[in-house]
């Protein structure tokens, strides 16, 4: 929840010039704005390599769920992809795993590519329960899914406790929980489903940490919070690859 309309055409301009000018190869790059920006910055966009996407959805396709927003409405401006889980979601708006599975199916009917999160707290880091925890994430909210409809998913490990607070995992640390998620979605979908599965990192990436992490071999990309609010700092990490 950052930037007014003004300010984020702004950085989206910024970013698709940059990205345009100083990124090569086969990295992509996804703005997902808050919903005021989407229908404009839909057209900055266009013609460029820069994917749209929303932070959230609903579960329902209409009706009477005032401040809510829909994925029709999503799709009818441009929207491509979906951020569905995200730990703000789940932690300030209670969202659970059965309301995340429809919204999973919705999106996946509407056309749009879902950006699932999983991510445990430091508590259950802690208490040794996260491995299990992000293990019932998956399976409650996505292993519904045919394995067509699966290859169309892209899973965003968060380490809650790193989000935010300036404090990242190691490249150790996400090498491991991203080598765990992909053997978790090998058990239901085959080594194949899960090699062709993205796995991004979200917590904390920086300019100065993103290269050894996406060094990671289970570690596809990331979904930047903070870092992303400067161009500079976006465009540099979308390099790091």
């Amino acid at each position: 929840m950052n930037k007014n309309l003004e300010e984020g055409l702004a950085l989206a301009t910024e970013v698709v010039n940059m990205v345009k000018d100083e990124v090569r190869g086969d990295a992509k790059a996804v703005l997902c704005t808050p919903y005021i920006s989407l229908s404009a910055v839909s057209k900055i966009l266009a013609g460029s390599t820069v994917g749209l996407g929303a932070q959230n959805c609903h579960q329902k396709e209409s009706g009477a769920f005032t401040g809510e927003i829909s994925v029709s409405m999503l799709t009818s401006v441009g929207v491509q992809y979906v951020i569905l889980g995200h730990s703000e979601r789940r932690e300030y708006f209670g969202e659970t795993n059965a309301q995340l599975t429809d919204k999973v199916n919705l999106a996946l009917k509407s056309g749009l590519t879902p950006l699932f999160c999983c991510g445990e707290t430091l508590d259950q880091r802690n208490k040794g329960i996260h491995l299990d925890f992000i293990k019932a994430q998956l399976t409650e909210s996505l292993f519904h899914l045919s394995p067509e409809d699966f290859a169309k998913i892209v899973i965003a490990y968060e380490p809650i406790w790193a989000i935010g607070t300036g404090v990242t995992a190691t490249s150790e640390q996400a090498q491991e929980m991203h080598e765990m998620i992909r053997k978790h979605i090998a058990t239901k979908y085959g080594q194949a489903g899960a090699d062709n599965t993205s796995i991004l990192y979200g917590g904390s990436c920086k300019p100065d940490n993103a290269k050894e992490l996406f060094a990671c071999k289970d570690v596809d990309g990331g979904l930047i919070g903070g870092a992303s609010l400067k161009a500079r700092d976006f465009v540099d990490i979308l390099k790091s690859f």
